[in-house]
């Protein structure tokens, strides 16, 4: 974990404390801020939580739309997410 993200995990955490995640979900969140080498992609989703790509992607859709994750922007075979450090989240009360 970088040092500046170690004063940031709990706010992190704090912020979506009423967010209801699935433990692939909070594993992989979990392992992204203590030190993730590489980008996260769903195929790397799906080998560190032993399940399908389509599992993966449905857990990290989830997480995009909770406000949790966010798409790095780079399209198609080099699509990655990343920890959505703002901590904004749609309200999903709407």
């Amino acid at each position: 974990m970088r040092p500046h993200e170690a004063s940031e995990k709990l706010p992190y955490w704090d912020n979506f404390r009423e967010m209801e995640i699935n433990e692939r979900q909070r594993k992989v969140i979990n392992r992204l801020w203590d030190g993730f080498e590489g980008k996260l992609t769903s195929s790397k989703w799906s080998k560190i939580c032993s399940c399908s790509q389509d599992t993966a992607l449905r857990d990290i859709n989830d997480l995009i739309a909770k406000g949790m994750l966010i798409d790095s922007g780079e399209g198609g075979r080099s699509t990655n997410y990343l920890l959505n450090y703002s901590g904004a989240h749609p309200d999903i009360n709407k």
